[in-house]
């Protein structure tokens, strides 16, 4: 892992930002812009990791003073948004599709008067943003697993290596290892030969 001691810039890149500090690449990684660092504000001694061959395009890390991302090996996401207060783990491998959200947090309370509270308060500020608020609970995405185009992945989920989900599923429970899990909660609709 090779990490730099102050932000860097990318070569041709179209937005005018760096790459922060505390983000550890093995070369060769691929990283499109960092226009995907525009919502980073990771504290963590190494805020985001990325394993040899990992490609990171067009994806917003919108990442806590407190969260840590890692992408393993040849893990390829594209067009998509990580939400991180503590940890979002990808595999070796694994595919994630456009416009996925992975989110280990879901920055705002449960209770109505608490997120209430939680709003005024982030519109009385100039960035808008909302702090998390709630507990966060690790994200791990397994060794090659497929995420399809638009789906989501919730707090506390564990997906386990070879799984698939479908398009636009959204997954609040643990996806067993080798499974195709699909819909609006995500199930399991198939076992994958291993």
């Amino acid at each position: 892992m090779t990490r730099p001691a102050a932000p860097w810039k990318l070569p041709d890149d179209w937005y005018p930002g760096t790459v922060p500090s505390n983000v550890c690449v093995s070369e060769p990684v691929y990283l499109g812009t960092s226009y995907s660092f525009h919502e980073y504000r990771s504290r963590a001694s190494v805020g985001l990791r990325m394993g040899r061959g990992a490609s990171l395009d067009k994806t917003v890390l919108d990442v806590g003073p407190a969260g840590r991302v890692s992408l393993g090996e040849c893990a390829f996401v594209s067009s998509a948004r990580i939400i991180c207060d503590l940890e979002v783990e990808i595999g070796d491998y694994a595919l994630i599709g456009w416009s996925v959200v992975i989110m280990d947090t879901y920055r705002v309370p449960m209770n109505m008067e608490m997120r209430r509270k939680a709003l005024a308060r982030s519109a009385m500020t100039l960035e808008r943003r909302l702090e998390s608020a709630g507990e966060a609970r690790p994200v791990r995405i397994g060794r090659n697993v497929w995420i399809g185009f638009e789906a989501v992945i919730l707090p506390g989920v564990t997906v386990g290596e070879g799984a698939v989900i479908g398009a636009r599923s959204v997954v609040a429970e643990n996806v067993p290892p080798f499974t195709i899990v699909a819909g609006n909660p995500g199930r399991v609709v198939r076992v994958l030969d291993q």
